[in-house]
């Protein structure tokens, strides 16, 4: 069964008409203080309506918030800063004809732009649209009602009765849905990460490194973020996906035998080629997965970021050499942190180094193992990695990684 926490309850309706009396009217209809409101009468239009038992109700149930605009424009302001407040209106009842400004159906129309879950009546004693006419306009949608003037005060309590509740259907389950959603992707991370913590498993010497290369990933792709020259490419879902797919950077590895994996001292040269293939072993292993996901952006991002991530901006990395910024974006931001965190982690043959002193170190290689746009963002948002760093815990183990000579495991 849901859980979401706050069933909400809207009753807030916006009257959009030019005619002062209507507003009167409607009021006068629709707040618990009316004299002409018949709580019984009420109560068996809440019962007819929602087929519930209504016995217990009266008048101030119907205590709806109503507020006025006499203008189409005025209206748009009041959804504007209702929406701006975070207590938006659940229906409007919205007069055809309101010289001199727009007529209803085109003050439906603006609203709609903003706010698409308003529902709406549509007030008029004129055919000044036929149905038609207003599809042509407005769309087909089970969000617009039509009443005739003059109206009768039964049909707009049942009107705002079914269109409130409705609202606060359609309110409820889009918040179940989400809360679903994000359950369901929870999982999944949780999932994706616990399989990735699996493969580094092989190798004792690992410690928290996928934890860091994800925060140092987030922070620096954060930093590109505020950068005009990547607005258009590192948005909210290019983020996210980093956050979900950077920890399978090596993911690869559980391709590549024991004997080189785990092996203490320098690999030879054959040896190191076959390290290197875990790149390709990696890309492979999630492209296959990919075609099976319907959601699969960041299995996507995963594998350019597995198969791409040692390539060097002097083009002297693997697997394809790729030179200066012909490696993706991702795989240029996790080239940067990955090396940065293996020279901040403690070795069973040496110890951190200081951030300080791994930073200088990142500086001198921009222009050859780096892009030097990434280390400029890596020099401007230095205090966040910095945060990370003083987390670290001194068992980290991870290996340095120099990619121009074998002294590696990769």
């Amino acid at each position: 069964m849901s859980n979401v926490e706050t069933i909400k309850k809207n009753r807030r309706i916006l009257v959009i008409d030019d005619n002062e009396d209507i507003h009167k009217d409607f009021k006068a209809v629709l707040t618990a203080d009316a004299a002409e409101v018949d709580a019984v009468s009420v109560s068996k239009e809440e019962e007819a309506i929602f087929g519930s038992d209504s016995s217990g109700s009266t008048a101030g149930q119907l205590n709806f918030s109503i507020d006025s605009a006499f203008q189409g424009q005025e209206g748009l302001e009041k959804v504007r800063k209702a929406l701006e407040e975070g207590d938006p209106y659940a229906m409007a009842f919205v007069d055809v004809r309101m010289p001199p400004g727009w007529d209803g159906v085109e003050t439906i129309y603006k609203i709609w732009q903003e706010y698409p879950d308003l529902q709406v009546v549509l007030c008029t004693a004129y055919s000044d649209y036929s149905w038609h006419d207003m599809i042509n306009k407005l769309g087909q949608t089970d969000r617009l009602l039509i009443l005739k003037k003059p109206f009768d005060n039964v049909e707009v309590r049942q009107m705002a009765c079914s269109l409130t509740e409705k609202w606060d259907i359609l309110y409820n389950l889009d918040q179940l849905v989400q809360q679903r959603t994000e359950q369901i992707a929870e999982t999944r991370d949780v999932t994706v990460f616990a399989l990735a913590k699996l493969a580094e498993s092989r190798d004792p010497e690992t410690g928290t490194h996928l934890e860091h290369i994800r925060s140092y990933s987030q922070i620096l792709g954060e930093q590109l973020a505020k950068d005009k020259a990547f607005t258009d490419e590192v948005d909210e879902q290019f983020l996210q996906n980093l956050w979900r797919s950077s920890p399978l950077h090596d993911i690869g590895k559980v391709g590549i035998p024991d004997t080189i994996l785990l092996k203490p001292g320098r690999l030879s040269n054959s040896e190191f080629e076959l390290m290197k293939q875990h790149t390709i072993i990696g890309a492979e292993a999630l492209e296959k997965t990919t075609g099976y996901s319907r959601a699969g952006g960041f299995l996507t991002m995963a594998s350019v970021i597995a198969k791409s991530h040692h390539e060097r901006f002097d083009g002297s990395g693997y697997p394809e050499g790729l030179k200066e910024r012909a490696p993706p974006l991702v795989a240029r931001i996790v080239a940067l942190v990955d090396v940065y965190d293996a020279l901040t982690s403690v070795r069973v043959y040496k110890s951190a180094l200081e951030p300080e002193v791994a930073r200088s170190m990142i500086i001198n290689e921009s222009g050859k193992h780096f892009d030097p746009i990434i280390v400029e963002a890596f020099c401007n948002c230095w205090d966040e990695f910095l945060k990370v760093c003083d987390l670290k815990e001194t068992t980290d183990k991870e290996l340095v990684v120099a990619e121009s000579s074998n002294d590696v495991r990769r």
